[in-house]
């Protein structure tokens, strides 16, 4: 199990809560985040309920500001901890939506998409083993997305507005 708590102001200060598995809603525990502790466990944090919105991967740490996790504001509104994984893994992605077009399998991280594609562009994807996050930007950058074993038909289905995506890894499991 995890364990994560969140401050409504900078520097650990302010109301607080302490939580140690997923939450769908989390406004009725505080009004904003601006910094969080990670006591144990890897989690995913999302700007809205119901797990929507910008998405941040957290691991073991502190974090004083939400500028040190990558926040764009102070808006943390649902989480959930990441599962353990130590096995393999495993991604195919594709150049359009529906499994379409070009595909490439990876079963390592990938710093720049377009380096080992050739295109910006993610449209849809299956992973087969193991959990993955998604960044906007190359060298593990920009808006976040993490996904977890199942087929993504189009890029909406992992959360993301447009296809870019600039660089993907692996999720390992951290004490």
């Amino acid at each position: 199990m995890g364990k994560i708590i969140f401050y409504e102001d900078r520097n650990f200060q302010g109301r607080s809560y302490e939580c140690s598995s997923e939450c769908s809603d989390l406004t009725s525990f505080f009004h904003r985040c601006n910094s969080i502790r990670v006591e144990s466990g890897n989690w995913i944090l999302y700007e809205n309920p119901n797990y929507r919105g910008h998405q941040y991967y957290l691991s073991k740490g502190e974090y004083p500001d939400f500028q040190q996790w990558m926040g764009f504001n102070d808006s943390i509104r649902s989480c959930r901890i990441s599962p353990q994984h130590q096995g393999s893994f495993r991604i195919k992605v594709y150049e359009r939506e529906d499994f379409r077009g070009q595909m490439m399998e990876f079963t390592e991280d990938c710093p720049n998409v377009y380096e080992r594609f050739r295109y910006h562009d993610i449209h849809s994807c299956h992973v087969l083993d193991g959990y993955w996050m998604f960044y906007e930007e190359p060298n593990y950058r920009g808006h976040q997305y993490y996904l977890r074993p199942e087929e993504y038909k189009r890029y909406t289905d992992w959360g993301a507005m447009n296809p870019k995506i600039g660089s993907f890894r692996r999720l390992h499991y951290f004490q």
